[in-house]
């Protein structure tokens, strides 16, 4: 059915479709809606929720604090811990990304009448409820096949 849905309409990311309006990359828009949605975040968090390595996440710092969506601050008392922060111009950057993308999420469901709505609703909150403990738990609590 993905397939069938793809050859109508494209299925790239729909953020990646805001992109070349902010000029930004994916992954900028990604740090951009992260730091929006949770404020200040450390680089390894960042670099997590972003599925990438530090080294990358610090390339994608060192070019968004360029153009002036970001800074970068340590923490007292261990000075190793940098975090990320939105800057006023960043706030609005990501103000902006996020009504793109709220008019997409609309346009899309607008194809769906209200039960097929909360149809939809019920199953990503289903998939969350379902994710967010596997995600949470630390390794040593996660049960392990035996052999």
């Amino acid at each position: 059915m993905l397939y069938a849905l793809g050859r109508l309409h494209s299925l790239r990311d729909p953020i990646a479709s805001t992109c070349d309006e902010f000029q930004l990359t994916p992954s900028q828009v990604h740090v951009l809606l992260w730091l929006g949605k949770d404020g200040t975040l450390a680089m390894g968090e960042l670099a997590r929720r972003l599925g990438v390595t530090e080294k990358t996440v610090t390339g994608l710092v060192d070019r968004l604090e360029r153009l002036g969506h970001v800074v970068r601050e340590r923490v007292a008392p261990d000075r190793r811990v940098v975090r990320c922060r939105l800057t006023d111009e960043g706030l609005k950057t990501y103000q902006q990304l996020d009504q793109s993308l709220l008019l997409a999420l609309e346009g899309l469901l607008s194809f769906l009448d209200g039960g097929d709505r909360k149809a939809l609703f019920r199953i990503v909150e289903k998939l969350v409820r379902k994710l967010e403990p596997a995600a949470e738990a630390p390794l040593s609590t996660v049960p392990q096949k035996t052999a």
